[in-house]
This record gives structure tokens, C-alpha cells and sequence, in this order.
């Protein structure tokens, strides 16, 4: 039997926090993710399916939402991502296929994409230098498309000023990273 054990995106068996003065930058591989996309004609019923098992309505453009269990960021016309605590969630497509029935489809993204947290009061300063968002003026359960590095990711707002996650694939993280943690160093120096 293999004996198989999982890694984080940067190809670790514990997440990794790097520390600068006034900001930190964790990989955070807990979440379970899902894309969720309406079909045409059925987008009015998906919503309403969707949000009720979720437990909050679905965002609008450039929105998230943070529930008890899950989450969702709006990523394009009638299609979110859908998030949750990877120990309890690990199958998240498998639980809202069923729920989302014909109206919608669902497809895992777990194991796509790489997640970073990037908490402190320089984050503004982190940011204005790696992509073209203006993140001082994103308000808290904000999110956005963007490039980072040359790589697309998404942007999510979680407490404006302070608290932000990006989200780039997992085939990148490890690029991703480091242009992170080598503008913290320029941004925070010690």
C-alpha cells in the first residue's frame, strides 16, 4: 500500500509564514475549493439553491461573501468560487453538485490553486508594487481579478487596509511567492 502524504503548493508538508515588520505572508493550503457556474436559463434558480445551502446570497461583481461554513468570491458573469475548511469540506464539488442539480456546473479547484494570506498594515505598500489594483480603496469582502509576477490570480479583500488572500494556480506558487516575500523585503525592511 502506498504510504502517500500531501504537500502544500510550495511543495511542503507544514504551510509556510514568512514575517516582515508590519506584514506577514502565510500559504494557507486549508480551504476547499470549488468553481460554480450557472447554465444559461437556469441562473435565477442556481442563485437561489446555491445561496440557501450555503448559507448567505451569492456575491455580486467584484464581491465575496464570508458565511458560517462557506465563502464565495464572484469571478465572472453567473460563476463563483466557492470555498471551505479543506478538514471538513475536502470533497466541496462533490456536496454542491447535488444542490446545484441541472442548474449549474461545478468543478473542483482544490488541488488548482495555491492560497497566500497576506495580513498587516503594510500590505497596501506590498501590493501597490506587485499589481495594478488600487487596494487602499478595496473595501472589506472585495475581490478582483489581476496579475501578479505575470501570473493571473485573484485578489480577495477580507479586511480593507489589513487583511488580503491571493489566490494564484498552484503551478505558480512557487513563483508567486517569491515575488510576494521579495517585495515584502524591499516594502518592510528590517
Amino acid at each position: 500500500m502506498h504510504k502517500l502524504k500531501a504537500i502544500t503548493p510550495l511543495g511542503r508538508t507544514e504551510p509556510k509564514t514568512d514575517n516582515f515588520a508590519g506584514l506577514s505572508i502565510t500559504e494557507n493550503p486549508a480551504r476547499a475549493l470549488a468553481t460554480l457556474t450557472a447554465r444559461l436559463g437556469h441562473e435565477t434558480a442556481c442563485t437561489a439553491q446555491v445561496s440557501a445551502f450555503i448559507g448567505c446570497d451569492l456575491p455580486g461583481p467584484g464581491k465575496s461573501v464570508v458565511g458560517e461554513t462557506y465563502g464565495a468570491i464572484w469571478i465572472a458573469p453567473s460563476s463563483w468560487m466557492i470555498e471551505a475548511d479543506h478538514t471538513g469540506h475536502e470533497l466541496i464539488a462533490q456536496e454542491l453538485k447535488p444542490v446545484a442539480g441541472e442548474t449549474a456546473s461545478v468543478v473542483e479547484q482544490t488541488d488548482a490553486w495555491g492560497r497566500f494570506d497576506i495580513t498587516g498594515s503594510a500590505a497596501g505598500d506590498l501590493f501597490e508594487r506587485l499589481c495594478n489594483v488600487d487596494v487602499r480603496a478595496m473595501n472589506s469582502d472585495t475581490a478582483t481579478r489581476t496579475t501578479i509576477h505575470h501570473i493571473g490570480c485573484y485578489l480577495w479583500c477580507r479586511k480593507a487596509g489589513f487583511e488580503y488572500s491571493v489566490l494564484g494556480p498552484r503551478s505558480s506558487a512557487g513563483s508567486l511567492h517569491h515575488a510576494l516575500v521579495e517585495v515584502a523585503q524591499a516594502v518592510c525592511p528590517v
